[in-house]
């Protein structure tokens, strides 16, 4: 929805966060498959006698892209690991200092890494098209490619709550 007067950046704010949205509100419908792959995969095996196998290699990399927006997902919605215990006691501004600090010296560099040594594992399985070692069914490099997935979320949501003003604190 694009609001008039809205300069560049809000825009661009704007499209990141929407984008997060829908990649959560896209990644939350991963677990009815995934739940439905596991189940599948001991009959499969036990009376098919077929198949049972190529249910685990989906499974794997539908877990691995669900795991990989959960973490965002967690994050947005402030469920993300936090010290609540002793971060209570401070008062706002407190809190969204060392929040914006956690975000500058650990979530930004820690994602900015995993994109970095992350480049040696990810591009050659990704331009390969890797597939699973002992099936040879295709999609491995799905789970691979998760990881900067992960990492571009990250510095999506981390640019979003360093900038906006409205920082969810915790209560």
């Amino acid at each position: 929805m694009l609001v008039y007067g809205m300069g560049p950046f809000q825009r661009l704010l704007q499209i990141i966060d929407s984008t997060a949205a829908r990649a959560v509100w896209l990644a939350q419908w991963l677990a009815l498959p995934i739940v439905a792959l596991l189940f599948l995969q001991w009959p499969l095996r036990d009376l098919f006698k077929s198949f049972s196998r190529e249910a685990n290699d989906l499974g794997q990399v539908l877990f691995a892209v669900y795991i990989t927006v959960a973490v965002t997902a967690a994050t947005r919605a402030g469920t993300h690991l936090a010290a609540d215990v002793i971060a209570k006691r401070y008062g706002r501004k407190t809190r969204r200092l060392l929040f914006r600090l956690g975000i500058a010296f650990g979530a930004l560099p820690w994602a900015l890494l995993i994109l970095t040594a992350g480049a040696g594992i990810v591009i050659p399985s990704a331009s390969g098209l890797e597939r699973f070692p002992d099936t040879f069914n295709p999609g491995y490099f799905i789970i691979k490619l998760a990881l900067w997935i992960l990492a571009v979320l990250m510095l999506m949501q981390a640019a979003l709550n360093l900038i906006r003003p409205d920082v969810k604190d915790s209560e």
